[in-house]
């Protein structure tokens, strides 16, 4: 199976890229999000990929994260979404933005996506909150806390996760509560203050 790509990039389309990799040309589907940060044609570039084998074809499809690539799995395992949904959901919502809508259960967000209707939104949000826990929270908590991406630095998001979870709570109250702090805090938010608003949002 192919899991990276490193080469350069050949050509792009509306939704896919060739990567040529020692000549060898490799089509690649992608995210809009991940299109939209694709460099100049004849540029290196390195992609995450997802490969999938059928009778009658391999595809392969291909992030700029692991984050990215763990989230298009995760969506497959909601009945109803298959790789085009998935690769939809993700061109409007970057992983942070999908994992807010999660613990936030915020159906609109995610019924944005072309093709996901208001049952498959409402699916996505709902099975997820359970099955990924790990992933519900804003920034790169989800990788953090997933075990991808580990090297990256922590956030009070994530440390403020991290102390609820060692108080008692669960990974998935902890992330909705810090979650939902988060949102009415804003960007800047101290992991101190955090803690305490996301306790008082998990004593109501």
């Amino acid at each position: 199976m192919i899991g990276k790509l490193k080469g350069v990039l050949d050509s792009a389309g509306k939704d896919w890229v060739i990567v040529d990799v020692g000549g060898v040309g490799y089509e690649v589907h992608c995210p809009g999000k991940t299109l939209a940060k694709m460099p100049a044609q004849g540029q290196p570039v390195t992609l995450i990929i997802e490969t999938h084998v059928r009778e009658d074809a391999i595809r392969l499809f291909g992030f700029l994260s692991d984050a990215e690539r763990s989230w298009f799995r995760l969506l497959q395992n909601v009945q109803g979404v298959g790789t085009r949904v998935a690769l939809s959901v993700l061109s409007i919502l970057e992983p942070h933005e999908l994992a807010n809508a999660i613990a936030l259960q915020d159906k609109a967000q995610v019924g944005r996506a072309s093709g996901v209707g208001p049952k498959v939104a409402q699916r996505i949000v709902s099975e997820l909150r359970d099955k990924a826990p790990g992933l519900l929270a804003a920034g790169d908590i989800g990788a953090q806390m997933a075990g991808i991406g580990s090297s990256a630095p922590r956030s009070p998001l994530s440390d403020a996760i991290s102390a609820l979870v060692n108080l008692g709570y669960s990974v998935s109250e902890a992330s909705v509560a810090v979650a939902s702090v988060s949102e009415k805090l804003g960007e800047g938010a101290r992991t101190e203050e955090l803690i305490r608003q996301g306790l008082k949002e998990l004593a109501r």
